[in-house]
C-alpha cells in the first residue's frame, strides 16, 4: 500500500533541541528548588534568632529603647544581657532596661552575636541592681504608675526596694516586673 502522503522524517537536530530543552527545564527546575531550600533555610536559621543575640551584636551603637508607657531611652548600647540592657545617656548617666520592660529598639544592625557565655547570661537584673544598691547609687526608676527618685538600698529575688529622696525616710518596694528602667542620676 502506498500513501499519497510522504512520512516526516524528523529535521536534523530536533531531537537534540526537544533534549536540550528538557535538560535546561530540569536544571531550571533544580536551581528553583536549591534556592527554595536556600531561602526556607534561611528563614529557620531566623527563626531561632534571640532579640538579646541582635542586640549583643549592636554594642557600641547609638539605640533608641522605647519601653512600657512610651518612654525612650536613647544612648550608646553598652551591654545587653539577657535579662537587662546598658545604655550610656552621656554625661555619666547610664540606664537599666530590663529586656521584659522593652516594646521597640531602634538603631539594631541585623549582624547576630554568638550565643552568650553562662556567666554572662546568668546575671539576671537583680545582680545588676545589687551592684548598684551597694554602690549606694541615687537613680530614678521608671514604672509605667511613677517615676521614683532615691537610693536603692535593698534587692530582693523580685524586687528593690528605693528610700525616696522626697519625702524624706519613705521607702518604695518595686517588684522587677514594674521596673521600666532604672536611671542613675
Amino acid at each position: 500500500m502506498t500513501s499519497d502522503h510522504p512520512v516526516r522524517q524528523p529535521l536534523p537536530g530536533r531531537w537534540e533541541q526537544l533534549f536540550a530543552d528538557l535538560e535546561a527545564q530540569l536544571a531550571a527546575g533544580r536551581e528553583q528548588d536549591a534556592r527554595w531550600d536556600v531561602a526556607e533555610l534561611t528563614r529557620a536559621e531566623r527563626s531561632r534568632v534571640r532579640l538579646v543575640d541582635r542586640l549583643r551584636a549592636s554594642v557600641g551603637s547609638g539605640v533608641r529603647v522605647v519601653t512600657g508607657g512610651g518612654d525612650a531611652v536613647d544612648g550608646l548600647l553598652v551591654e545587653a544581657a539577657d535579662e537587662w540592657l546598658l545604655v550610656d545617656l552621656g554625661v555619666g548617666r547610664r540606664a537599666v532596661v530590663p529586656t521584659a520592660a522593652v516594646r521597640v529598639v531602634e538603631g539594631v544592625g541585623a549582624h547576630v552575636a554568638p550565643p552568650a557565655t553562662r556567666t554572662a547570661s546568668a546575671l539576671g537584673l537583680g545582680h545588676v541592681l545589687r551592684a548598684l544598691a551597694r554602690d549606694r547609687v541615687v537613680a530614678s526608676v521608671r514604672t509605667e504608675a511613677a517615676t521614683l527618685v532615691g537610693r536603692l538600698e535593698r534587692v530582693g529575688a523580685d524586687h528593690v526596694d528605693v528610700a525616696l529622696e522626697a519625702p524624706a525616710s519613705r521607702v518604695a518596694v518595686v517588684p522587677f516586673g514594674a521596673v521600666l528602667a532604672v536611671v542613675s542620676r
